[in-house]
This record gives structure tokens, sequence and C-alpha cells, in this order.
């Protein structure tokens, strides 16, 4: 059995993405990662409609059978946290245009699965996922490692629904 799941680490001004492919008694297969950065400074709108457009063109091209979001973490500027929110809602809208079931994690979570330590560092969580990939290279940017994370946690939490 085959999955193909998308793992998104919202953002307004960089949205990081990561479409795996999950196969059964397989090694999972990277098919795609990379960021959708807005202009700073652009209306607020604009760069929602940005990522808007950009997901729907990732979803094309990729067909994921899942979305992995990671959940929102308010730290202490509430202004980022309330853009950041507003990202994932684009997000979550384009899912259910496709109607592609959608999965969230914690930042926790997805530390915790990739790394066993909850407050693991970027580079660590860059680390772990080239591990877990077998790769030569670690991701980047760091958003799009963050995004291969959450789509790697969602297999992973869920591997035993798909016997992967």
């Amino acid at each position: 059995m085959k999955k193909r799941i998308l793992g998104i680490d919202p953002g307004t001004g960089i949205c990081g993405f990561g479409v795996v492919d999950f196969i059964t008694h397989k090694s999972p297969r990277m098919i795609t990662a990379g960021v959708i950065t807005t202009p700073a400074h652009t209306p607020v709108a604009d760069r929602l409609l940005d990522i808007y457009d950009s997901l729907h063109e990732i979803i094309d091209e990729t067909q994921p059978d899942e979305v992995s979001i990671e959940k929102l973490f308010f730290n202490q500027n509430i202004t980022t946290g309330i853009t950041v929110a507003e990202a994932r809602g684009v997000v979550i809208l384009v899912a259910r245009q496709y109607d592609l079931p959608i999965f969230e994690y914690t930042p926790l979570q997805i530390k915790q699965t990739m790394t066993g330590y909850g407050r693991a560092k970027k580079k660590d969580m860059q680390e772990a996922v080239r591990k877990y990939l077998n790769m030569a290279e670690v991701i980047k940017p760091d958003d799009a490692a963050d995004a291969v994370a959450a789509a790697i946690t969602h297999a992973l939490m869920t591997r035993a629904q798909y016997s992967l």
C-alpha cells in the first residue's frame, strides 16, 4: 500500500511544504520539498492569495493522499501567531477543496517523533529528517525540513493503520 503525504509548516512569509511517499515494506521516498515565500510589506490578503495559489499548484502536481499540518504554537508574539493562523486557515481550506484528509500535530509531537526530544533545535530536526529519508544532505531551508518532518510524523503515528 502507498500513501503520499503532504506536510506543511505554515507561515505567511515562509510556508514550508514537503511531499513524501510511504510504501509498505519499502523505504520512504521524498517527492519534493520547498517553501512558498511571500514578499514582506505586501498586504496580508495578497500574501494569503499567493499561498492559496501555490498550494493548488503543489497539490495538482503531487496528488497527495493526506495532509499533515503543524499546529499553531503561540510563543510571545501574538501578532505573528495571528498571521500564521491565517496561513493555516488557507492550507486547511485548500486541502478541503481537494477533499484531502487533514491531520494536525503540535511542534512538540513532531520534534519528539523525529528526535525523541521535544525541544530539538532546527539543525537537529534537519538531521533527523535526513537520516530518516537516508539522504546525503539535509533539506534546506529548515521550514521545508519541518514540513517533511510533519509528513513523517503523520506516517509514523498512523503506520499500523496503513501497514507502513
